[in-house]
């Protein structure tokens, strides 16, 4: 099955996509499952979970801004309330969850995670391909620095609107295959005007 590790919602200050139409639109291109992960809050991926079905996963995530810059977490159970990272990485874990690290070397996210070079003893996996990664140079330096490392790879669309869900991902043959690094990476890299508009929708006041 694929599944695309990094989709916004309407809990995203961002975006507006409401959960049950992110379900539908994922269905109808193919995916077997996706993972919410909005800023700062696992709500929205805590009730799209009720969404899952036989034929389809959602898995309850969190992209967190911590005091060393974001982090994501996976198979959550809960809300992560830390802000700062060491305890926000114990706060995932002890939900039995999955750390990983968005975008880590794209030079436009100035919430990435600083001092990764340190921190990666501290994570379980890398966002090794990232649609909304503008220079590509930074997917491939990301794969790299994983497979330097002994890390697992997640890989994710980021979408902020429909069109994106699905243009990044794992394919697996259960979720479970995520925490065991067993994973092949999908994607192409967003258009342009996937990003402009995501651009305009902030400038203007969006909220979620």
């Amino acid at each position: 099955m694929k599944i695309d590790l990094h989709v916004h919602s309407a809990y995203s200050r961002d975006c507006s996509m409401k959960l049950e139409e992110i379900v539908r639109r994922a269905k109808a291109k193919g995916l077997g499952g996706i993972a919410i992960a909005d800023h700062g809050t696992a709500r929205g991926a805590l009730k799209a979970r009720k969404l899952s079905s036989d034929d389809f996963v959602v898995i309850a995530g969190a992209e967190i801004k911590t005091d060393r810059g974001e982090v994501l977490g996976y198979f959550l159970q809960e809300e992560i309330r830390s802000r700062e990272f060491f305890e926000v990485v114990d706060e995932i874990r002890s939900q039995g969850g999955m750390v990983s690290v968005p975008h880590p070397f794209d030079p436009f996210r100035i919430y990435r995670l600083r001092g990764i070079e340190e921190l990666h003893a501290y994570v379980d996996a890398i966002e090794v391909f990232n649609a909304r990664c503008a220079m590509q140079g930074s997917n491939r330096r990301a794969l790299r620095f994983a497979l330097e490392h002994g890390l697992k790879l997640t890989a994710g669309s980021d979408a902020h609107t429909y069109a994106e869900i699905g243009g990044a991902g794992v394919v697996v043959e259960s979720p479970e295959d995520i925490r065991k690094g067993r994973v092949e990476i999908f994607g192409t890299p967003a258009s342009f005007l996937e990003l402009l508009k995501t651009k305009i929708y902030k400038r203007l006041g969006g909220r979620g």
